[in-house]
């Protein structure tokens, strides 16, 4: 009998891809809730979804016995509690980054994931849904270019100023930037460099030109015990650009490099997924684009057999936890 999961937050588009790489990967969806923030989410997820059916009250598929997993892809600040809940439930929560938005929430849910014992996996979709991301890894892990000592991550965004709801300029309901994008670039340092210590050596935001408060531009240094990270994200995506965002993410080795741009190759090959590799025997493009995503069905075969393949349940504390540390630790850089 296939696994089982409920939708609860219908706030961000994430819920799309939520959605379908959980079907995608053998489960069934049982319904969602369809209060919203944001209409517009929730008319996407109809369109998408026709057959699935709307549950008039979240209590609904919280107390569904034959539900396993709870989605969700909620306001940030509300998705700690919704997880909380579900796993008070008895069920694994699969959340859309970032999965909280403050100290408080952190110790929440690592106070009921060790009462009961549920999963509280976040779905860094920069590493977990781009095939690029994973064929790096497997390189790295090869040994392909030695040993990694650093990575840089880079995390443009397009605003897109008049699609986002009321909650996505309040930073007290997304958490701020760097805990809402650069929580993805933390994950992939931790990965790319086996850190077991790491720290947050250095953090500022910037207002620049968005205006009324909103933070436009971050980035953090960061250190471990083996490894050093660079981090910038921002909201200045120009128009221009033919997708929301350059994100890249370059892995230093001492035997060679990684260089991965993920969304496009700016003026040259078409598709996404770019790898280029450059060791001691040259210089090489793989194409990455198409390739299997693992992290859903991982994820999926971890709440059937209780293991922890997908992403191991410290890791995606630790994520949390630094990101939280960056934003409260950030110098502002303009205002």
């Amino acid at each position: 009998m296939a696994l089982r999961f409920g939708v609860i937050g219908l706030d961000h588009r994430h819920v799309y891809e939520l959605t379908q790489y959980l079907i995608d990967a053998g489960m069934e969806c049982a319904g969602y809730w369809p209060v919203t923030s944001d209409p517009g989410v929730l008319e996407g997820y109809r369109k998408r979804f026709p057959g699935l059916p709307e549950v008039a009250e979240q209590a609904r598929l919280l107390e569904d016995p034959t539900i396993q997993v709870i989605v969700t892809a909620a306001i940030p600040r509300d998705r700690a509690a919704i997880a909380v809940a579900a796993m008070r439930h008895g069920k694994d929560v699969l959340v859309d980054k970032p999965g909280l938005t403050d100290f408080a929430q952190l110790a929440e849910v690592e106070r009921v994931i060790a009462e009961t014992g549920r999963i509280f996996s976040v779905c860094f979709s920069e590493r977990f849904q781009t095939p690029s991301t994973a064929v790096a890894l497997e390189l790295v892990r090869s040994g392909a270019i030695g040993r990694v000592v650093q990575t840089v991550g880079l995390g443009p965004h397009r605003l897109n100023r008049p699609l986002r709801p009321g909650w996505f300029w309040d930073a007290a309901t997304y958490g701020g930037i760097l805990v809402d994008i650069a929580s993805h670039q933390i994950d992939q340092f931790i990965v790319f460099t086996e850190s077991t210590r790491p720290e947050i050596a250095f953090a500022s935001v910037g207002k620049y030109a968005v205006g009324n408060g909103f933070e436009d531009f971050g980035e953090i240094v960061l250190r471990s015990e083996c490894a050093s990270g660079y981090i910038r994200v921002d909201w200045f995506t120009p128009d221009g650009l033919p997708t929301w965002g350059d994100g890249r993410l370059t892995i230093l080795g001492t035997e060679g490099t990684i260089e991965l741009r993920k969304y496009l190759d700016i003026e040259g090959r078409p598709g996404t997924d770019h790898l280029f590799l450059a060791d001691r025997k040259g210089t090489s493009h793989i194409a990455c684009e198409g390739r299997k995503l693992t992290y859903f069905r991982d994820f999926a075969a971890d709440v059937r057999d209780r293991t922890e393949t997908a992403m191991p349940q410290a890791h995606a504390l630790t994520v949390c936890r630094l990101a939280l540390q960056a934003q409260a630790q950030a110098v502002p850089t303009a205002g």
